[in-house]
């Protein structure tokens, strides 16, 4: 009787231990694809988790960001005004004058819309007539019974949700009383911020080791940078744009002129999409006020002004401080504004410029002590 032989323990015949081998063998590019794999499904735990505490606090984050602007923006007036004065003084007299001047803009533009407001209304009863007559004529042609299906559909809307629409306004004096209480918490930490910023700043390097010191304080100092370099940027984008709308509305007799200057000043924070939206409001009041030939000048000027912002504002005021392609810009833009509606899309570009030039100082080796 015959018994089989087999090989001692930890030896393998050659041919099974190829086939073995080769069996248990994972790709290089597979092993590496599931290095990143983990390593990016740990960084995005870590943003959802930091995007979750923010929106848990949001309220807190928003009244930092409106301080850090706030510093951004009037750190060389009070570094003007210290020159002169101890530095108590200098924080008091900007914040105190800076306030005064942003009051005095909204007294105007509440006083020419309350002397305005009756004109207005009574332009809007004969241009909405004059648009119904424009479309009815060629070369739409619209029926005059949709217009009027069209009206009862609308009254019809607003009084079956009229219950929803009343807690809505309700819902809106919420959130005006914690508007308030954001912007009170801004002035008080934007205080601290322009009179004691770099003490602190340096009490919060001083916790980390000793080998974390120095990486931080360089990507500090190139966030704030490009921080204050964009804020400074598009405030004055934004004046520009404002100064160029209001007097073209002016110009061309469309009413509350200096309340859409106003709009277009605060929509430009919104890169690429603002300044549209604002001057497409302009358009819709020159329509029904002075008729589609002042409206179409309105659209027209939408055009020039985008022109001036992407092709001679943005590229002298802000390719120091921001280089970020018009592609990323409203990509950011439109992925704020789905993450955290309007303030989302105001805050977008300034995060990612920020977070692009902090890669961009730590990538790059330190430089010998």
């Amino acid at each position: 009787m015959r018994t089989r032989s087999f090989p001692p323990p930890g030896r393998t015949r050659a041919g099974t231990g190829a086939a073995d081998d080769s069996a248990g063998r994972v790709s290089p590019a597979l092993r590496l694809a599931a290095a990143y794999a983990w390593r990016l499904i740990v960084v995005g735990v870590a943003v959802y988790a930091v995007f979750a505490v923010l929106g848990r606090f949001h309220l807190v984050a928003v009244a930092v960001f409106l301080a850090l602007v706030i510093t951004a923006l009037l750190r060389p007036l009070v570094g003007l005004l210290d020159r002169w004065m101890p530095r108590a003084a200098a924080v008091a007299l900007g914040m105190a004058g800076s306030l005064l001047v942003f009051l005095a803009v909204l007294s105007l533009v509440g006083e020419g819309v309350a002397g305005e407001w009756p004109l207005l209304r009574r332009e809007f009863g004969g241009g909405v007539a004059r648009i119904e007559r424009w479309l009815e004529g060629p070369p739409l042609r619209v029926r005059p019974e949709a217009l009027s299906d069209l009206q009862g559909r609308i009254m019809s809307f607003l009084s079956s949700h009229r219950t929803t629409l009343i807690s809505t306004a309700l819902t809106g004096a919420g959130r005006a009383v914690e508007v308030l209480t954001g912007l009170a918490l801004a002035l008080f930490c934007s205080v601290f911020f322009v009179h004691s910023g770099d003490r602190m700043w340096r009490w919060l390097r001083g916790q980390l080791p000793v080998r974390l010191r120095r990486p931080v304080e360089r990507a500090g100092a190139a966030a704030w940078r490009t921080f204050t370099g964009y804020t400074r940027g598009i405030v004055l984008i934004a004046a520009v744009n404002a100064t160029l709308v209001g007097i073209a509305l002016f110009l061309l007799g469309v009413p509350l002129a200096l309340p859409l200057a106003l709009l277009e000043f605060f929509a430009a924070f919104v890169p690429l999409v603002g300044s549209p939206v604002a001057l497409a409001v302009a358009a819709v009041v020159a329509l029904a006020s002075q008729g589609p030939l002042v409206a179409g000048v309105v659209v027209l000027l939408i055009v020039v002004i985008g022109q001036i912002e992407g092709h001679v504002l943005h590229p002298l005021v802000m390719s120091w401080a921001v280089r970020l392609h018009p592609v990323v810009v409203a990509l950011s833009v439109v992925c704020g504004g789905i993450a955290a509606g309007v303030l989302g899309a105001v805050v977008a570009v300034p995060l990612v410029s920020v977070v692009w030039s902090v890669y961009g100082v730590l990538r790059r080796p330190l430089p010998p002590v």
